[in-house]
């Protein structure tokens, strides 16, 4: 059977490939799922099977932006905790989250995920690492809810061993034993990764922190991640406090404790890594471990500045994260491509810190090596998964910017003309195409209000 074929055309594009080769004017199509051809001028003539043809003038193309940190459920507890830093954040918000419950979750991740799609993020993660006991299936719920949706997604099948009676921050009754945490991430790994090349859904070992996992699901996390042929990912280096943690509890830092623990490697990726010295810097580049930056978060919660460019600069794959939407409570990946240039810019490098097209490159390609997808994803190149986003600058936000990256990336939140995702339209003139946003606007509502409402009752 012919491929059927979209063509998008006179639009600028910013392919973000190895060369950051951009057209002022130019053209891409697609054949069925995958990126055909792309390049400057018009579209070749004599195309078959032209199912839809896009005027792209007054647009931006780029890669579908990649979200490589968050936490879908902290949806229903946004405005929460508002001024205060990690450790008492996540103490005043744990007894809330402890209670949610699968028909919570599936509200929380359409939630979440509604709002990174109609953004431009196609492809998604979410670390879910909170399990009470019987709140049902969860990461089902979640894995749904991204299907639903239409983008791509990682679960990073999170854990937490660690409780209060432990030192831990979590409730008890929030954490789960090795044994169980250990058999449901496998089970989660059997069900629904898929490692084909156009995959929609992959799974990722995640056990939650080192102040709420014991350093034995930690060790067995990785071995069984790598028993099974995935990717694991955690938080790690995010506070001043997480440091001195370690420290005293394992008598050495994170970045140490984690390579004793076998959490460094090329298939490894950490959230935040804000506080790494030269020394911590230097073994994520010789191991190949990836970082989720997430800028909008680590300022909310007052964390800190993370060296990113340091890290670009010694060769540590970064990405972008949204991060929990308690801690970033817009839940959408433009911000953290404006906020990653401008709050990396207060740092030791001010103004040379990063440019527009760096943090582009994070919010893309750079997520796409994170998340171990850089040869199907995050580029504009013929053989790559057609995950593609058309931004709209020729409107009073962006009339005087004459670069587009820039005005992408330090204007306006730019509305969304198109998204597709293997192809497949997401989203259509800034609206969701998969899902009824005001349908989901009212369950994320009632099921907050239900959480509330627990949480007071004790």
């Amino acid at each position: 059977m012919a491929a059927s074929r979209i063509v998008i055309e006179n639009c600028a594009i910013a392919t973000v490939d190895a060369n950051d080769t951009e057209y002022a004017s130019g053209y891409v199509v697609v054949a069925d799922n995958l990126i055909e051809s792309v390049g400057a001028g018009s579209a070749p003539t004599g195309l078959e099977n032209v199912v839809r043809r896009v005027d792209g003038t007054g647009h931006l193309l780029t890669p579908g932006l990649v979200n490589t940190h968050h936490h879908f459920y902290q949806w229903i507890t946004r405005g929460l905790a508002t001024d205060h830093n990690l450790f008492n954040w996540l103490v005043a918000l744990y007894p809330t989250w402890a209670r949610i419950d699968e028909s919570m979750a599936r509200a929380a991740a359409q939630g979440s995920l509604a709002m990174m799609a109609r953004g431009g993020v196609t492809t998604a993660m979410d670390h879910h690492y909170v399990y009470p006991r019987g709140s049902g299936d969860l990461s089902g719920a979640i894995i749904w809810a991204a299907s639903e949706t239409g983008v791509r997604f990682t679960l990073a099948r999170g854990s937490m061993d660690r409780g209060e009676s432990d030192g831990g921050l979590p409730p008890d009754f929030a954490v789960e034993s090795l044994d169980d945490a250990l058999a449901a991430t496998e089970t989660t790994v059997d069900r629904y990764h898929d490692a084909s090349f156009d995959a929609m859904t992959q799974i990722a070992v995640a056990p939650c922190s080192p102040f709420s996992v014991s350093t034995e699901l930690m060790r067995q996390g990785a071995e069984l991640a790598r028993r099974k042929g995935v990717r694991l990912h955690t938080h790690g280096s995010e506070t001043v406090e997480e440091e001195q943690f370690c420290k005293e509890l394992f008598g050495m830092g994170p970045t140490d404790y984690f390579e004793s623990t076998g959490w460094l490697g090329s298939d490894v990726w950490m959230a935040h890594c804000v506080h790494m010295n030269d020394s911590d810097i230097a073994a994520f580049a010789r191991t190949g471990t990836g970082v989720a930056h997430c800028p909008s978060s680590n300022a909310r919660l007052g964390a800190g500045i993370a060296r990113v460019p340091d890290m670009l600069k010694a060769g540590v794959p970064v990405g972008l994260g949204v991060d929990g939407t308690a801690s970033n409570e817009s839940g959408e990946l433009h911000t953290e491509l404006r906020n990653a240039l401008l709050v990396n810019r207060l740092g030791a490098h001010r103004e040379a810190a990063l440019t527009a097209r760096q943090a582009l490159r994070l919010g893309t390609h750079g997520g796409a090596q994170v998340l171990g997808r850089a040869g199907q994803i995050g580029s504009i190149e013929a053989g790559k998964l057609a995950d593609l986003v058309l931004w709209k600058l020729d409107t009073l936000a962006h009339s005087s910017i004459a670069d587009p990256v820039v005005a992408l990336i330090l204007g306006a939140a730019a509305p969304v003309t198109l998204s597709l995702v293997g192809g497949r339209t997401v989203v259509e003139d800034n609206h969701l195409t998969t899902v009824d946003e005001d349908a989901v606007a009212r369950s994320t509502r009632t099921e907050a209000r239900r959480l509330a409402r627990i949480t007071a009752a004790g």
